[in-house]
């Protein structure tokens, strides 16, 4: 993949304050990661340990209804976690889920190194510059999750609000949610919503912006079709929570 960019920007000309973000969009392994290959099959790199399944769709059609800009990665939360802090030493997981990332079992530092600077900083330089371009933002970042674990039992919720002490756009947002009565809502499920050194808590938590962070089960969102279709469901319920935050703030 010789023009391979570890992250895409579409409508950053949108004039949305809102700015959409999707951490584990792909499931793409870059050509000087093990050769483009992390020795797993083809059915593991399909599944939620590689990737947010649903989530990359889901988020371009939300985007496009609120006007706003959009940001994702275009690399496996295998190859490095975009969404862990640079200590985390999850940031390159070994075992997931039951499955051994052969890849990664004796990674060096050099080759950490190199995942950094070649995926995981330049993603986070690229919210960092969209979002210096808005007065303001507002963070929606859109996560998917699996009904079951290995092991564990079944998940109920449909989709889940996750923070860390700022409540002041998950309040709003959790009273929208529990309003739809076909919706299975998880308060800080399923689970909680902060890990130090994270995506929110770099850009949301520490220069304190309006943000919320969204779980949706991703057996609801397999096709294009239900992904487009919870986007127009989830799009207005953002706007109004997010105009709710907003007020009280003024």
């Amino acid at each position: 993949m010789p023009n391979y960019a570890p992250y895409q920007i579409e409508g950053q000309d949108r004039p949305s304050q809102v700015v959409v973000i999707c951490d584990h969009a792909a499931n793409t392994v870059p050509d000087f990661v093990n050769g483009g290959d992390l020795g797993m099959t083809p059915a593991d790199m399909a599944r939620h340990i590689a990737y947010d399944v649903g989530a990359l769709g889901l988020s371009k059609h939300l985007a496009e209804l609120m006007n706003a800009p959009l940001v994702y990665s275009n690399f496996s939360r295998l190859v490095i976690d975009p969404n862990r802090g640079e200590d985390d030493p999850t940031m390159v997981m070994q075992l997931y889920d039951g499955s051994i990332i052969p890849a990664n079992r004796n990674i060096s530092q050099t080759d950490k190194n190199q995942r950094l600077e070649r995926c995981y900083r330049p993603y986070h330089k690229a919210l960092k510059t969209v979002l210096s371009q808005r007065e303001n933002p507002a963070i929606i970042s859109i996560h998917t999750f699996t009904k079951q674990l290995n092991g564990y039992g079944q998940r109920p919720w449909h989709v889940g609000v996750l923070y860390a002490g700022d409540v002041r756009l998950s309040t709003p947002l959790l009273a929208e949610m529990n309003a739809q009565p076909d919706l299975c809502v998880g308060d800080n499920q399923p689970y909680n919503g902060h890990l130090k050194g994270d995506t929110m808590e770099i850009h949301a938590l520490q220069p304190n912006r309006i943000h919320a962070l969204i779980e949706v089960r991703n057996d609801l969102i397999e096709t294009t079709q239900n992904q487009h279709n919870w986007a127009k469901k989830l799009a207005p319920i953002f706007t109004r929570a997010i105009k709710t935050a907003q007020n009280n703030e003024a």
